[in-house]
């Protein structure tokens, strides 16, 4: 599927991060970035169907499961037309974007890692999950130190400061109420990505996922 000389193109692409750059080698992302990305979102639907039914893998050009390679710029200071990373998402069948939970695959010359969970829920999302941690801590201790999950996943995102309004300083799982990002990550190797045994390891490492993903999924109201 990826290749050494997908990571090659990346770093061409971030080197020339232009509109004409881009045109002129287009042929290239398609055969190197998107072709090998749909390849890969397509041999994950019975995988995800055995430990995810209720997410998608949706191997189209445009709408899909593979991100798009253009930017937003419209507020930003990097106004570079073009992603340098390839960002696939499995998202939930209610997900309309990419705040709902998901299973993520994110490959760059930089790094390359998988990652589940969601970043940056919107206020109700956040606010429930808050609220499911603090009513049952106990659940989320077993979930989040789950033994094969910490082996392998490692809870980032950003965070609070202080305790959100009405939470004691005291709660015993006040620092994981602070979150305000509910996602792990787990690293994936160069050699990995271009290996043959990418999906499988995708379905491995996801699916030590689930409780994590059931607990999420079980705060903001929606079937796993």
């Amino acid at each position: 599927m990826f290749s050494q000389e997908t990571f090659d193109f990346l770093v061409e692409l971030t080197n020339n991060n232009s509109r004409a750059w881009f045109e002129l080698h287009k042929p290239r992302y398609e055969v190197l970035v998107r072709e090998p990305a749909l390849n890969f979102i397509e041999a994950m639907v019975p995988a995800l169907n055995t430990f995810a039914p209720a997410f998608r893998a949706e191997p189209r050009k445009i709408g899909g499961s593979l991100m798009r390679v253009y930017r937003d710029t419209r507020f930003s200071r990097d106004k570079t037309p073009f992603k340098t990373n390839i960002g696939i998402q499995f998202r939930h069948q209610l997900g309309k974007d990419i705040h709902a939970p998901g299973f993520y695959v994110h490959i760059s010359p930089e790094e390359c890692f998988f990652a589940v969970g969601c970043w940056h829920p919107d206020a109700d999302a956040l606010g429930k999950m808050r609220e499911l941690i603090a009513s049952k801590p106990e659940q989320w201790f077993s979930v989040r130190d789950e033994q094969k999950f910490l082996a392998q996943w490692t809870l980032a995102g950003d965070s609070l400061l202080r305790p959100p309004r009405g939470y004691a300083e005291n709660h015993p799982a006040i620092t994981d109420i602070k979150r305000k990002d509910f996602i792990a990550i787990a690293p994936l190797t160069r050699s990995e990505v271009t290996g043959t045994g990418l999906v499988k390891l995708a379905e491995q490492q996801f699916s030590l996922s689930v409780p994590f993903m059931k607990f999420l999924c079980e705060a903001i109201e929606i079937p796993y």
